[in-house]
């Protein structure tokens, strides 16, 4: 009897907290270094849900482990709503199947709120390098074997998962160097401290814009409408080839339900605001706001996708 009233009386607690949510600060935990595809979503959306909302939404960046390690934080927080995870296809997809120990379980420790944008991934190098299409890149990687560099968000990040598969289509092998991030990833390409990278379109797009890096391809199997003149993997010589990042927004498992919606009902607003479908669009991103089921069950079934694509491609890390 007793074990059935403070069942009871938790509930009742959790309902009422749920009523009056949110009452205090939001944090959007970050799980890689600021500059990369998933900070610029967070940073994108927070002043927005911080007017629907009526509490102040902060960006807390916790890098590390391919995003475990933000990953984790979230994981294990109070299921309150005041925690939450920005995640990419990086963190639910990649790298709980990369890590030989994962720190979370994406499928059991969080619970969905909304997809935020879709973007595609872009295959790109410093000018320096004197290869100005994939044809022309893969041979070069070829005559130097050992000495081509590929920078990586780190390790069980689903850029260096791209990047690998890039390289076994094309039947060549870089030297990997991983950051914690895409951002930092970019800062030693823009100086020529590698070679290339893999990249979200979004973290990547001015400096191809401003001519500070060279765009050899897009990874999706349509050209990118913001880079019409860049050709994709398929058209040339990777055929098949198709990938993109999916972004959203997670929360611990056990979050009342109340405030899942709360947060969905809101996430869809801000994403459907013109400033920030402009936004989305000029860096070469969709903006999405999808349910928190359909969200669920795209990240079910990227998981096992990716669970296969990790294995043949042999990635692992400790």
């Amino acid at each position: 009897m007793k074990r059935i009233l403070l069942t009871g009386m938790l509930m009742a607690a959790a309902q009422v907290g749920a009523q009056q949510y949110p009452t205090k600060t939001i944090r959007i935990v970050v799980p890689f270094a600021p500059g990369g595809n998933v900070d610029i979503n967070a940073r994108a959306v927070a002043p927005g849900l911080t007017e629907l909302l009526g509490q102040p939404v902060v960006v807390d960046n916790r890098a590390g482990a391919g995003g475990m390690i933000g990953g984790e934080m979230v994981a294990k927080a109070a299921p309150d709503g005041y925690t939450l995870l920005m995640a990419s296809n990086s963190v639910y997809s990649v790298a709980p199947h990369v890590f030989a120990k994962p720190l979370y379980n994406p499928l059991r420790d969080f619970a969905a709120i909304s997809g935020i944008s879709n973007v595609p991934f872009v295959l790109i190098s410093h000018p320096s390098v004197p290869a100005k299409t994939v044809r022309e890149f893969v041979a070069l990687v070829k005559s130097k074997p050992g000495q081509m560099t590929m920078a990586t968000a780190g390790t069980g990040t689903s850029n260096q998962l791209v990047g690998e598969l890039i390289q076994m289509s094309a039947g060549i092998r870089m030297t990997g160097v991983p950051y914690k991030g895409s951002g930092p990833a970019l800062i030693d390409l823009l100086g020529g401290q590698v070679d290339s990278h893999v990249d979200q379109l979004t973290a990547s797009m001015g400096y191809i814009r401003s001519g500070k890096i060279r765009a050899l391809a897009v990874t999706t199997d349509k050209r990118a409408p913001l880079l019409p003149d860049v050709p994709t993997l398929a058209e040339q010589g990777l055929k098949g080839f198709d990938a993109t990042t999916i972004t959203g927004l997670l929360a611990p498992a056990a979050t009342p339900k109340d405030i899942i919606d709360r947060l969905h009902g809101a996430i869809v607003k801000v994403a459907a605001q013109q400033s920030i479908r402009d936004r989305f669009g000029a860096l070469g991103a969709t903006t999405l706001g999808n349910s928190p089921a359909e969200f669920a069950e795209y990240i079910k079934q990227d998981y096992a996708k990716m669970q296969k694509v990790v294995k043949d491609a042999n990635i692992t890390a400790n």
